[in-house]
């Protein structure tokens, strides 16, 4: 059986972490700059679906 690469795994994922950062950095530049093609992927959903209340769906209402 073999023995497993613990550095390989390590690395893998630190390339995978980095990747995803960057594709925020992108997607926060997109956004800044007025690309409507970058922010519309990543779009905070908390501010487009709330309701007339001001409250997004599922939450409850405060008393």
């Amino acid at each position: 059986m073999a023995t497993p690469n613990y550095g390989y795994e390590k690395r893998q994922k630190e390339l995978a972490k980095k990747r995803k950062k960057e594709d925020k950095l992108k997607a926060k530049a997109g956004r800044k700059a007025g690309d409507p093609a970058q922010g519309d992927a990543q779009q905070d959903d908390s501010t487009s679906s709330s309701d007339a209340t001001g409250q997004t769906p599922g939450t409850p209402a405060r008393s």
